[in-house]
């Protein structure tokens, strides 16, 4: 079951940068076929297309951190429950720190997305990489729906070689 995703962009720079809803709704939709979650017909999620401000203040005040990152995950159910959630969560990914760390690491700006994307949709089902267990199985994840995205291995050593 591939969830309805809405968007909110309060950052006007996605736009003129990449297509950025098409590829995050055909990357959900590969996400939710290879997470192995069933979920409920009619579930939807919320992409919150910000800046590095917007998500500085999402960070510090939910994680207490104060400082931008890539991206932020805010699931509307607890893991047990989320096959019968409508509702599953929002996901805000921060502009300037996803074109500056895809520049860093010779990536595509669409490829570096489309990961997080998956990755942030991955944390609404509440997969996590707070150990290595975790991790592992996350990675191995995010690994098979780049894949079928035609997106090279976040995490293999020599994967910025590989980028054009």
């Amino acid at each position: 079951m591939t969830p309805r995703v809405e968007f909110v962009a309060t950052s006007p720079r996605w736009r003129a940068a990449l297509p950025a809803r098409s590829l995050a709704r055909a990357t959900i939709a590969v996400a939710a076929a290879e997470s192995g979650v069933a979920l409920t017909p009619g579930a939807e999620l919320c992409i919150n297309l910000a800046d590095d401000a917007g998500v500085r203040g999402l960070n510090a005040r939910w994680r207490g951190l104060d400082k931008p990152t890539n991206v932020l995950s805010f699931p509307a159910a607890p893991p047990a429950e989320i096959g019968g959630a409508r509702l599953l969560g929002d996901i805000v990914l921060a502009f300037e720190t996803l074109v500056r760390e895809a520049a860093d690491e010779g990536k595509p700006l669409a490829d570096h997305y489309r990961h997080l994307v998956a990755h942030g949709f991955l944390h609404l089902l509440g997969f996590d990489h707070d150990d290595e267990v975790d991790a592992a199985r996350m990675e191995a994840i995010e690994t098979r729906i780049l894949e079928r995205l035609g997106v090279a291995d976040p995490y293999r050593v020599d994967a910025k070689a590989d980028a054009p």
